[in-house]
Parts: structure tokens; sequence; C-alpha cells
């Protein structure tokens, strides 16, 4: 059995700790997009669900929706939904595939997935002034930011999980701080704090954080003198297979050269 990456215990506790004064922006950034995707799509999506840690603006953006948390196994009915959304927590899933099934799962034939999640370049800036400055200070390096997903290997993922028509994409977005402090503090917020099963369970020397502090700055200032941090939204989009959806011919089966198609001569390769 693989271990577990995510300490679920740690998360809800942080996730706690941030809702008495929550930072909610990326889910606001998210809602925009989720709309703005959606309004492009010929269909209307009369049953949505919607999978998420934090699901005040969820439920405020979509309020006909049926609004479940991101536990293991997902309290969604099977064939309920002409739309899932899976709302900025699949990052954190033991089982992301399994997660995208049970998504599936609870869709209608022809039913739309979307999933929205921090992975490509976010936080790369943290996460690179943390492992240097621990490199130097201590001679090692500790898991101190959660690892993210990349857009070509996450398409897979979808395949994976019997989704049809899969596409992935990002949209990076960049947020400014005053200094490393008010981003981590952001961070604590948003309930995204290191809850990695493999995290250190025991306080990092304050050296480590100045000199971090430090080289944030020294490296990722921007022209107004505050440093940048990247988010990066990646958006899996996925149906759940109808017979009404385009499919792929039989290898062999075309009519028409593809020479002919582009007005070309055709050059054979040799034996």
């Amino acid at each position: 059995m693989t271990a577990a990456l995510t300490d679920r215990a740690a998360l809800m506790r942080q996730r706690d700790r941030a809702a008495a004064a929550p930072a909610l922006f990326l889910h606001d950034a998210a809602i925009d997009e989720v709309h703005d995707r959606l309004s492009m799509v010929n269909k209307p999506f009369t049953a949505p669900g919607i999978v998420t840690g934090w699901p005040e603006p969820w439920r405020a953006a979509f309020p006909d929706a049926v609004v479940v948390a991101d536990d293991d196994t997902l309290a969604l009915t099977p064939g309920a939904h002409d739309l899932v959304i899976h709302a900025l927590s699949l990052h954190w899933a033991n089982d992301p595939v399994g997660q995208l099934i049970q998504s599936r799962r609870a869709l209608r034939p022809d039913g739309l997935f979307l999933g929205i999640m921090p992975g490509g370049t976010t936080l790369h800036q943290l996460r690179a002034s943390l492992a240097q400055a621990e490199a130097e200070v201590t001679g090692g390096l500790s898991p101190r930011v959660a690892p993210t997903g990349e857009v070509r290997d996450l398409g897979g993922l979808l395949q994976r999980a019997g989704m049809t028509l899969p596409v992935v994409d990002s949209a990076p977005l960049t947020a400014s701080y005053a200094d490393m402090r008010a981003l981590m503090h952001d961070l604590r917020a948003m309930g995204e704090g290191n809850a990695m099963q493999t995290r250190p369970r025991h306080f990092a020397r304050r050296a480590v954080f100045e000199r971090a502090s430090q080289i944030y700055t020294e490296h990722f200032t921007g022209p107004d003198g505050r440093i940048e941090a990247t988010y990066d939204l990646i958006f899996l989009t996925g149906w759940s297979p109808d017979a009404s959806q385009p499919q792929p011919l039989r290898p062999g089966s075309a009519r028409t050269r593809l020479a002919d198609a582009l007005n070309t001569d055709e050059t054979p390769l040799p034996d």
C-alpha cells in the first residue's frame, strides 16, 4: 500500500484555525474562471455537485449545487449530477485518481467534470528559498512545501479515471507581499500550511526562516519592492462517457490521403 501523502487530521486542524478569518482569494479567482468556462459550454447544467474543503464561497456562487466535503469517500450520489466541480482540494487527496473516479461515477452520461487545483509552479519562490536556506543553515532538507502536479502528467489521471475528452490547462496568478512572513501568514489563513505526513514534527530553527526570507527578498522581489508569489491554478476538464461523444476512428479506416488534404506530394520512407 502506498504511504499517505497528507495528514488529514492536521489538514482539518489547519482549516479549523483558518476559518475564523479565512483568506479565500484563490477560491474567488477560481470561481470567476469556472463561470467563464461554463459560459462557453453549449449545454445547460441543472444538477451540479461540488467537492471542496471550503464550502462557503462555492455555495454562494452555486446556490443550487450539492456541496460535499473532500473526504476520502465522497458523499455524492452515483449518476445524480450533470456537473461535478472538484474545487481546490484535489492536491491534498491521498488518492487523487480515486477522487476522480468517484466524481465520474457521480456524473450522468455526458456529464462534465471540472477540477481546480494548485500545481505547476505554485509557490516555487518559497520552495526554492526554504530549500536553499535549510541546506545552508542545517546541511539538510525537510519537506516543507507540498509537491505539485504538472500539466503534462495530470491529463493521464483523467484518462485513468475513465474520463473522455480530457483537457488540462493552467491559469497562473501572481500575488505580492511585504515579506515572506506575510506570505506564510496568508497561507495559514488559507488553511494551506504544511500538512504532509512526512513534515518535520519539531519547530524549525529561526535562522532557517530568517535566511529564507533574505533569499526570497534577494531573488523574487518585484518592481514595487514587494516579494512575489506564484499560484498556478490547474484546470482539469473531462466528460463521463456517452455514445453521443466524438469517437476516434479505427486505424487504417481513412478514405483520404493526408498528402491530398494538404495538397502536397507524398514522400515514401525507405524500407
